[in-house]
């Protein structure tokens, strides 16, 4: 049976990054036809982000598809795998960019019974501690991952798990990933996503780290959705 991939990408103000990850998917795929659709969920961009992918929808030769969702990560990758039709769906950060081949290297893990996983990730940065992040989504860890390595899963899978738990506003990807190394269904392709140092280096790498480890600590401690939520607004969104 010839598998298919939809490729799902939230965004929200991505008018920056998503034209030229559009054009690299394309680029960076062995086969088109191993591509069902990009489907881009916006969760309210005001920034012209919507425009673009009109744009590129019109002009691409894979099928491209643009909804809309209420703002939130979880809601929004949800949106998009539910209307995907492929076999396997893909979630991909907006500033992330996968390796070439990406979809045969996922087609090959679904086929030998790997039903999700992820890629390993580089930052583009030359900063020691992100390039030391970078080196620890080697391992086979749940402790190791996160949502900027990107992640396929099968739609079956998906539906089983129900998706992605829309009560975390952040740490969402984090939650799927606990849940998918818990049925023991999750390996990791040793080739790299790129993804972008921005918020790194808007914030500064010592602070946001420091922020991001607090939240890992918290989640392993009991805190709710909320509680998450509610950290992250205040120490993170409004630095």
């Amino acid at each position: 049976m010839k598998l298919k991939i939809s490729i799902i990408i939230p965004i929200l103000n991505e008018a920056e990054t998503i034209s030229r990850l559009i054009s690299h998917l394309i680029k960076s795929c062995d086969t088109k036809e191993n591509i069902k659709e990009i489907i881009i969920v916006d969760g309210g961009s005001v920034d012209g982000s919507q425009d673009i992918v009109n744009t590129a929808l019109k002009n691409e030769s894979i099928l491209i598809k643009l909804l809309t969702s209420e703002k939130g990560r979880a809601k929004q990758l949800n949106t998009g795998g539910k209307a995907a039709k492929g076999d396997i769906l893909y979630f991909l950060h907006a500033d992330s960019f996968p390796p070439q081949g990406f979809d045969n290297d996922i087609i090959a893990e679904v086929r030998k019974g790997n039903n999700a996983g992820c890629f390993r990730m580089k930052f583009d940065s030359n900063h020691w501690w992100l390039r030391f992040l970078g080196w620890l989504t080697q391992f086979k860890s749940k402790r190791c991952r996160g949502g900027d390595q990107s992640q396929f899963i099968t739609s079956t899978l998906f539906r089983q798990i129900d998706g992605y738990d829309e009560s975390f506003i952040v740490y969402e990807d984090n939650d799927l990933v606990d849940r998918l190394f818990a049925i023991k269904q999750f390996v990791i392709i040793p080739k790299y996503v790129i993804t972008s140092a921005r918020r790194y280096e808007e914030i500064g790498v010592w602070r946001l780290q420091y922020h991001f480890l607090n939240i890992h600590m918290r989640r392993w401690m009991g805190a709710s959705s909320e509680d998450l939520y509610r950290y992250y607004k205040e120490k993170v969104v409004n630095l």
